[in-house]
């Protein structure tokens, strides 16, 4: 394990199965927090000074702000499909219950202006189909600039089948230059499934991935990490990518992003050693397997 690395269990904290503030040691605008709740349980959480989103994992659950209830239809699991979702503002008070039971994220991210509390509808996700060939992913932009309106937080999640790369090429986006590139620390959280194609009689596998972050000579950094259902990597600055599911593991990862500036901009540079990489998707077919679920209540 290295600073950058936090797998499963290693980051509990007052219940929360993943706790990852800003403020931490030279991580300084994201976090994300993970809880699991029994049938009948709630958490009560306050905003401070963060803009939250709450995102249903596995289960529904409502959310309680000002006493009203705001039902959110969930999913059997982040493969399923799209999940309705809620963005809560800053110095708010809050409660997430589920009758049911669910596992619930809490992306969130150091905020300067105030935005409306809102519920986001599965069907108001937007799906996109990224790169081609073994580079084919599956992004849902539930929390990205256009969907959802806040003050710094860019949130997504992203779908790799088996045997396939993402977050490839490998790219940054650590320095702020306008119209090309913005300053944004990231978040990786993963989970992991046996791909449709694995026979029957393989149980009780534990389903594997790899992320891999590297930087500068200026800025170094060196991940190379092996990940599970339940890990964090994080990225405070650097080459990212690529993530990858070995065959016969499908991989999810929700990404959580936020920076210093003013602009709400996810803009990225590839690192120049492998950005020709993209003219190879021209010639190339987007993987069948592609896309992942249907988007609304999987509950």
């Amino acid at each position: 394990m290295t600073e950058w690395v936090r797998p499963a269990g290693t980051a509990a904290s007052n219940g929360f199965e993943l706790a990852v503030r800003p403020g931490e040691a030279e991580w300084h605008h994201t976090g994300l927090l993970v809880r699991t709740l029994l049938p009948g349980q709630s958490v009560e959480i306050e905003s401070g000074d963060c803009e939250y989103i709450v995102l249903p994992l596995s289960g529904s659950a409502e959310v309680i702000v000002d006493g009203d209830a705001v039902p959110l239809g969930g999913r059997a699991d982040v493969f399923a499909g799209a999940t309705d979702l809620a963005y809560v503002p800053r110095n708010t008070t809050f409660a997430v219950v589920s009758a049911g039971g669910a596992r619930i994220a809490f992306p969130h991210a150091k905020a300067a202006t105030d935005h409306p509390f809102r519920r986001i509808g599965a069907d108001e996700v937007e799906t996109e189909l990224r790169g081609a060939g073994v580079a084919s992913r599956q992004v849902r932009n539930f929390g990205t600039p256009g969907v959802l309106e806040a003050d710094s937080i860019i949130a997504c999640e992203v779908i790799t089948p088996a045997g396939n790369w993402s977050s490839y090429p490998p790219h940054k986006h650590d320095e702020h230059k306008p119209g090309k590139e913005s300053e944004l620390e990231e978040i990786y959280y993963f989970e992991l499934q046996l791909s449709d194609d694995v026979p029957e009689g393989v149980k009780g596998n534990d389903p594997i991935g790899y992320q891999r972050v590297y930087g500068t000579e200026e800025r170094p950094i060196d991940v190379l990490a092996e990940v599970r259902s339940g890990d964090v990597v994080l990225v405070p600055h650097g080459w990212h990518g690529p993530a990858m599911a070995p065959p016969g593991y499908d991989m999810y990862y929700l990404n959580v992003m936020a920076g210093p500036g003013t602009e709400r901009q996810w803009l990225i540079t590839d690192d120049p050693q492998h950005a020709w990489v993209r003219e190879l998707w021209n010639s190339q077919h987007l993987d069948p397997r592609l896309p992942f679920g249907q988007t609304g209540d999987e509950s």
